[in-house]
């Protein structure tokens, strides 16, 4: 497998433009520990062998355990490894990276909701987004893992 195009050369004012989701999901208040689990699960979904290579490197630098990462893709089967929060991001993360399944349900939606306020949950919601595009790149262009 040869990568393809590098969208980032060809078209640098789009490439821009999704950089500048990730200047925004920086500044959010979202944890670090948060957006990598969102960004390794989206990844683990979607097959995105470059970025879950990537983001799993910098969940450990965030001080991520091997054991959470291994058990990520089974999350919902381990008690107690992951918090509510995580629980209700990761869920929201895989509804919305499945979204041609059913959409988002109201339980999931709703769960959401009950931890998280409304800024917090469109910001999560933005993180979620923003690494489903990403996925879709790096996919479609076959980026390798460094």
């Amino acid at each position: 497998m040869e990568t393809r195009i590098n969208i980032g050369q060809l078209e640098p004012v789009a490439y821009k433009a999704l950089m500048g989701l990730e200047t925004y999901l920086a500044a959010t208040t979202i944890n670090k520990t948060h957006k990598e689990l969102i960004k390794i699960r989206a990844s683990q979904i979607n097959g995105c062998a470059f970025c879950i290579n990537m983001h799993t490197i910098d969940a450990r630098k965030h001080g991520e355990t091997e054991q959470r990462i291994y058990l990520l893709n089974a999350w919902r089967e381990v008690a107690n490894l992951y918090t509510e929060e995580e629980r209700a991001i990761l869920a929201l993360t895989e509804e919305m990276t499945l979204i041609a399944n059913g959409g988002v349900s109201y339980e999931t939606y709703n769960k959401a909701k009950s931890i998280f306020d409304e800024n917090q949950l469109a910001q999560i919601m933005m993180a979620i987004i923003t690494i489903n595009a990403w996925n879709r790149m790096a996919i479609a262009t076959q980026l390798q893992p460094a």
